[in-house]
């Protein structure tokens, strides 16, 4: 027996080079995430998702949340348009790792979507594991991962314009333009890329939604020097900067006739990420590949409440979240059977909040730290093992993390003790999948993943935007999930198809218990103790789900599409319906060439009603959600690398909005109506 040199490939072939002639033939694409290494889908005993930037946008979409609305086994949680964070199989935002050419996106997010901090404009694919993914990517993944590819320097002669791409959209009035150059000369590869946006407040069927509309700009770049054959430097820079931001999910009645009600806004917010990194590859039987790297990440944010009754905030609060990460991997072929991967990831945050509260009253402006020198770090070491015996793929993976917050002091100051504590934890994941035909490939995995409480949970006392004052608990303990997942999967030339049932149980479950109006309320809260909610372990919750996806070419150049997705989410301690979870759907479409160079497509997406909602946990506060019916329209024409498209999405103006947006229940912000998207895409 030989060990494929498929996994191998990372050596030389790129994600994006493979995803053209992937799409047109049907086969199932090669990944990075799933693995750590570039790997086939069909080879990976988990539930796998990849696609092209290029497809990710070609209706319009601005950010990673919305880019994944309707893909079977995700959802989006959304405070607002530009604050939309992707849900992976019922879990938010704290229990999936979010990443950008393998780095974290570190960030204790009080309000919008950390996954905005990325602009889409620039990626060349994005890629996700739906499931605990501990065992690469350490604490926060019991859910999953999403990892976001930019380009990369490329040792191509010559200067080219990798991509390029401009849009418009007329819910928004918004446009959108991007572009990605590259320069080569010898050994040295110098890669540059910019995205702007201006979007304004969209139009929804019943009119206008005030402050819905922001600007964003991001650039990045990338040095090559190829030392070598065999070596590898790099210098990576990303920025991205968000201005006039709001969040109207997160408006709220206010018991002080002064304030009336408040919503949360950022006038403007930052990401800067700077990266060097070593690799190396060895020739030989038994090849080895290093990769090390050292980044520096910071999130600059500032967060106001703003008060219609005063025409002002009435808290300011200004932040910045800096990580500090070291990670170094190795992947040998030690034997024709075995791939072997071993690694660390260290990595540190730190964050001093500087909050100025109006109060009453004056509503003169005083300074309230929520807490002061914060920091969380951690450390992980895993194994794993890619095992190859005919048709059957093994893979087993073992790692183990040290996870310490610390802070100097909560509570403006109030408390400074107690406030350290230190977990480990083992995640490990067991899979297998087997190539009964190229259509048909079962597998199986077991897998298990951790997540410690993020720098928020443990710290931060203060007003959410749900409308409740959070209590921040230092002592919070992680939570484990623990998932079963059966799947099948399988391509050929003209069809593609997967299917996966999973289970998943949380223990030590993390979450925000509402004590509103008890007299531990009174003594944790004081003046809030009427909306009142403490950070607490809550047991137990167990997942369950069914998610199904397939394409088929029914006649030349024309292709069906079907994708379904049932959560079930329930709340052992309390014996009901866990917190929001995603409504179920299906979702049918259908793309074709209708002409020389042109191609059409429709897309329906069927929501049922969500009445599965807590009672006692949310005491009232989770309602049900209608069902509904959304269409888009789509025709593309491409000709020598250049692309245009039309596109019409929710054409029937549908009024409707998720289970998951947030929102004082009826008042929700509604979903853009019916759209005229206009795009163009083109290489050179």
């Amino acid at each position: 027996m030989h060990f494929p040199l498929r996994p191998l490939a990372f050596a030389l072939l790129s994600p994006a080079a493979l995803t053209p002639a992937l799409a047109q033939s049907g086969l199932a694409p090669i990944t990075v995430t799933a693995k750590g290494y570039e790997a086939d889908a069909l080879a990976t005993p988990a539930s796998v998702y990849a696609a092209d930037g290029d497809e990710l946008r070609r209706n319009g979409a601005g950010n990673l949340g919305e880019a994944l609305r309707g893909e079977p086994g995700f959802a989006v949680a959304s405070d607002g348009a530009q604050g939309q964070n992707p849900v992976i199989r019922g879990l938010k935002k704290e229990g999936i790792v979010l990443l950008v050419d393998g780095m974290r996106l570190n960030s204790a997010q009080p309000a919008g979507a950390i996954a905005s901090f990325m602009s889409l404009g620039l990626a060349e694919r994005v890629e996700a594991v739906k499931g605990p993914a501990s065992v690469l990517y350490g604490t926060g993944a019991i859910g999953g991962a999403i990892n976001v590819l930019l380009p990369q320097a490329r040792f191509e002669p010559g200067l080219k314009v990798l991509a390029a791409g401009a849009s418009y959209d007329s819910a928004s009035r918004g446009l959108r333009g991007a572009a990605v150059a590259n320069l080569s000369q010898g050994d040295h590869a110098l890669m540059a890329g910019a995205s702007l946006a201006s979007i304004g407040d969209y139009e929804a069927p019943d009119g206008r939604v005030p402050r819905t509309g922001y600007d964003a700009d991001a650039f990045i770049g990338q040095y090559r020097w190829r030392i070598d054959g065999t070596q590898q430097l790099r210098v990576s820079l990303q920025h991205q900067r968000d201005t006039d931001v709001w969040y109207p999910g997160s408006t709220r009645p206010n018991p002080n006739p002064a304030i009336r009600s408040t919503t949360v806004r950022s006038p403007e917010q930052a990401r800067m990420l700077a990266e060097v990194g070593w690799s190396y590859k060895a020739a030989g039987s038994a090849p080895l590949r290093l990769d090390v790297r050292a980044w520096r990440q910071e999130m600059e944010r500032n967060i106001w409440s703003y008060a219609e009754g005063l025409g002002r905030e009435n808290s300011r609060t200004r932040v910045t979240f800096a990580t500090t990460g070291v990670d170094a991997r190795a992947d040998w072929a030690m034997h024709p059977q075995h791939l072997v991967s071993f690694g660390t990831n260290v990595w540190r945050m730190e964050a001093s909040p500087e909050r100025f509260l109006a109060n009453p009253p004056a509503f003169a402006f005083v300074r309230n730290d929520p807490f002061r020198d914060g920091s969380v770090e951690a450390l992980g070491l895993y194994v794993q093992d890619d095992m190859q015996f005919g048709k059957l793929n093994v893979l087993a993976g073992l790692r183990h993390d040290t996870v310490e917050g610390s802070a100097a002091s909560v509570g403006n100051g109030a408390v400074t003790t107690g406030l350290e504590r230190r977990d480990s934890a083992w995640s490990g994941s067991l899979g297998a999948v087997y190539e009964v035909a190229p259509l048909l490939r079962p597998y199986v995995s077991v897998s298990r993943g951790f997540r410690a409480g993020e720098m928020r949970e443990r710290f931060e006392s203060s007003p959410r935007g749900d409308g409740y004052f959070y209590v921040g608990n230092p002592q919070i303990r992680p939570e484990t999930s623990t998932q079963f997942e059966l799947g099948l999967k399988g391509a050929a030339e003209r069809a593609s198809w997967q299917l996966a049932a999973w289970r998943a149980r949380i223990s030590d479950y993390i979450t925000g218990q509402d004590i509103s109006g008890t007299a531990q309320a009174t003594t944790v809260c004081g003046a809030n103790a009427a909306a009142c909610k403490l950070t607490t372990n809550l047991g137990s919750v167990t997942l369950t789900g069914l998610e199904a996806q397939g394409k088929w070419e029914a006649w030349r150049g024309h292709w069906l599409k079907a994708g379904l997705a049932i959560v079930r989410g329930d709340n052992d301690t309390l014996n009901e319906p866990l917190f929001q979870m995603p409504a179920d759907e299906l979702s049918l479409g259908w793309e074709g060439r209708v002409a020389d160079a042109w191609t059409a497509d429709v897309t329906g997406r069927f929501v049922a009603r969500q009445d599965r909602v807590a009672t006692l946990f949310a005491r009232g506060t989770e309602n049900a959600t209608p069902g509904y019916a959304t269409a888009d329209l789509g025709a593309t024409y491409r000709v020598n690398r250049q692309t245009m498209r039309l596109a019409l999405t929710n054409v029937f103006d549908r009024r409707y909005h998720e289970h998951l947006t947030e929102g004082v229940s009826g008042q929700e912000i509604q979903r853009p109506g019916r759209s005229l998207v206009v795009s163009w895409q083109g290489k050179f």
